[in-house]
């Protein structure tokens, strides 16, 4: 498993939508994203660095794994 850098939250957004995940709306400084035949929706802060445990969190919560979203990130 790889290590997580520090990125912001419009990086990780931008990770998010090439899994499928699309902006919805913004709600304060949190941008949320859906995925059709997913139930749940993610919360990504728009900030200019995310914690590695929030990101983690988000990374588990979309249902992938961290090597998924760092090949994501590289894109």
């Amino acid at each position: 498993m790889g290590s997580l850098p520090v990125i912001s939250g419009r990086e990780a957004r931008r990770a998010f939508e090439r899994a499928g995940w699309r902006f919805d709306r913004q709600s304060g400084s949190h941008m949320i994203l859906e995925k059709p035949g997913m139930t749940g929706l993610l919360s990504v802060p728009d900030h200019r660095e995310l914690r590695t445990g929030l990101l983690r969190g988000l990374i588990r919560d979309a249902g992938m794994t961290v090597d998924e979203f760092l090949e994501l990130l590289r894109r």
